[in-house]
């Protein structure tokens, strides 16, 4: 990538890996400001079960893209990306530094690599294929799309039932299998030269550990009464983007009578160590990112790495 175009920071990792942590610090360094790249802080009345940043970290150094729209409306990978780009170029303007900070990684793709003309989720058509995947179970689905769209079949994993279920939600709503619609994807390059920092735990259990950690915090908080504000307004249900959130759903089924409050924090913790191995699945199998272990981060070190990062850029410039 040219050095002659401006600078950006990405800072990616699993849930509970410190990435708030490490852009605070970076942003006590260098002129920056912050866009979240998670899909849940754009929520309204999500704090909790978010771990949103505090108003103190909040009003340290200026965030974006937190706390952009109501729960009851959705927000796509294409809008993010729209989103992204304005803002980095309005940072960037200010003299400023853009640093990107999260860990949805389907909005990094979308960033750096633009996206194809996909239609935004349908929220019956994907309760109706949930419904079909319960009744006659993954298999059946994932058979299903090999006979609509046999290669995107044979990329997704029979156990992975967000990937089937999307894939044929597309050919669904437009007759088209989704391979062809990536097939049709115009690449759009990202015009920042990013350093792209990943931070992987060595260590798998102390990250499992910390992600049970948090989610006992998040409900001593009271994320049970957040999400019961939620559940009484009336107008959201569990087939939302919002209330499908790690956490949110686990707790809503607890409210719904699903069942009790033991076994909603254990599905909780293990739903969010789930996002956790997705995560970090993504990261290992993306090429171009400096990974540094969030078990034994040196700050001071990885701060001197940005400001060469930076050193290069200005003088490329």
């Amino acid at each position: 990538m040219s050095t002659s175009l401006p600078p950006a920071i990405f800072i990616m990792g699993p849930t509970a890996s410190g990435k708030t942590g490490l852009a605070l610090e970076l942003a006590r360094h260098f002129p920056c400001e912050i866009i979240s790249v998670d899909s849940a802080l754009v929520y309204r009345g999500m704090d909790i079960g978010t771990a949103k940043p505090s108003t103190e970290e909040l009003a340290a150094v200026p965030h974006h893209l937190i706390d952009v729209i109501d729960p009851a409306e959705s927000y796509s990978a294409a809008r993010f990306r729209e989103d992204a780009l304005r803002l980095m170029g309005e940072i960037t303007g200010r003299g400023k530094l853009p640093l990107l900070v999260g860990g949805t990684m389907l909005y990094y793709r979308a960033l750096e690599q633009g996206l194809s003309d996909l239609p935004e989720a349908d929220v019956r058509l994907r309760k109706a294929l949930e419904e079909q995947m319960e009744k006659q179970g993954l298999e059946a689905l994932h058979q299903r799309l090999k006979k609509v769209d046999p290669e995107s079949a044979s990329r997704i994993k029979p156990t992975d039932p967000q990937r089937i279920l999307r894939a044929l939600e597309v050919y669904e709503l437009t007759g088209s299998p989704l391979s062809e619609h990536y097939a049709k994807q115009e690449r759009d390059p990202l015009p920042y030269r990013a350093l792209r920092i990943a931070l992987i735990p060595s260590d798998r259990g102390l990250l499992h550990q910390r992600i049970e950690m948090r989610f006992d915090q998040m409900l001593q908080q009271g994320f049970v009464d957040e999400v019961r504000h939620l559940y009484t307004r009336g107008d959201l249900d569990d087939s939302m983007p919002a209330i499908r959130a790690v956490g949110y759903r686990q707790v809503w089924q607890y409210l719904e009578g699903e069942w009790d409050y033991d076994t909603m924090r254990h599905k909780g913790i293990v739903a969010t160590r789930q996002l956790a191995k997705r995560q970090l699945t993504w990261l290992r199998s993306t090429e171009g990112l400096e990974i540094y272990d969030s078990e034994c981060l040196d700050r001071a070190e990885l701060v001197d790495h940005v400001r060469s990062f930076l050193s290069s850029t200005d003088q490329a410039s």
